[in-house]
């Protein structure tokens, strides 16, 4: 089974160039592969198969060639990821499937609009967050309040005066499950001062990430509605770098690095034996 691996802002991830639509991801694989110490590695695995092929996106296939059928860590499926559709373009381009500029990609959440050039950083449209209501979230024994966000995928953004640095994060936060029956990604967040947060996130299936691409959308738009605002461009600050996350009337747009960095073979049977 040939790989790619790539990280954006250190959210890494396991390519796996599946052309024909014939590789059987399992659950039990996919957190193989992605173990750290057992495996290759990762935040998650990005399949790369054509949306033609996948029934449950075929309806895309008009307007983007490729799907990014997204795995977490643990296995399972997940509708979105931001920093994972910007390194699943990157791969499109330098693997020769797709030329530099503007493509689509085909995901769980609809058609993402991605813009690279042969190198430098990569913008997606992220579309339009929706805001829908407030929670909490219970963080080593501390409730923290926070704005529920939809990326395309659940978020709960908290924004906080606790440092972010100095917060536990090694186990699940508690949430309500009435809110979020599909679980969801936490975020806690520093304003930075100006347009600027400082953010750390734990991602449903994956723990503590070093970034979360759609995490970073909703803590902008958190931010900016503590500011009493809609709009806006947003600088958030993450253990594994920055991004840029621009909050327009209708869509919102997510820029940041996208990286390939290593390439491969994983022995399958020996991950699951």
């Amino acid at each position: 089974m040939r790989f790619v691996k790539g990280h954006g802002t250190q959210n890494d991830f396991v390519i796996l160039p599946d052309p024909d639509g014939r590789l059987d991801l399992s659950p039990e694989l996919v957190a193989a592969i992605c173990d750290r110490r057992a495996g290759v590695g990762a935040d998650g695995v990005l399949r790369v198969v054509p949306a033609k092929l996948c029934p449950e996106v075929a309806g895309q296939a008009g307007e983007a060639e490729w799907f990014m059928d997204y795995r977490n860590a643990d296995g399972s499926v997940a509708e979105m990821c931001g920093n994972g559709v910007r390194v699943f373009a990157r791969y499109l381009v330098e693997a020769g499937l797709a030329a530099p500029g503007e493509l689509g990609v085909a995901t769980r959440a609809g058609v993402r609009r991605v813009r690279l050039g042969a190198t430098g950083d990569v913008t997606v449209d992220m579309g339009l967050p929706r805001v829908f209501g407030t929670s909490r979230a219970v963080v080593a024994g501390r409730e923290y309040p926070g704005v529920c966000v939809d990326v395309g995928n659940p978020h709960l953004a908290c924004l906080t005066d606790e440092p972010v640095g100095g917060i536990d994060l090694t186990r699940p936060p508690s949430f309500d499950p009435a809110v979020f029956p599909q679980g969801v990604n936490v975020e806690l967040l520093n304003r930075a001062g100006g347009r600027r947060v400082a953010m750390r996130v734990y991602e449903r299936g994956s723990g503590e990430t070093r970034s979360c691409g759609t995490g970073t959308v909703a803590a902008a738009v958190a931010a900016a509605r503590a500011a009493g605002e809609t709009t806006g461009a947003w600088t958030v600050e993450v253990p594994g770098g920055e991004v840029r996350v621009t909050l327009e009337e209708h869509t919102a747009f997510l820029t940041g690095p996208a990286v390939l960095v290593a390439e491969g073979e994983i022995h399958a049977a020996a991950l699951v034996a």
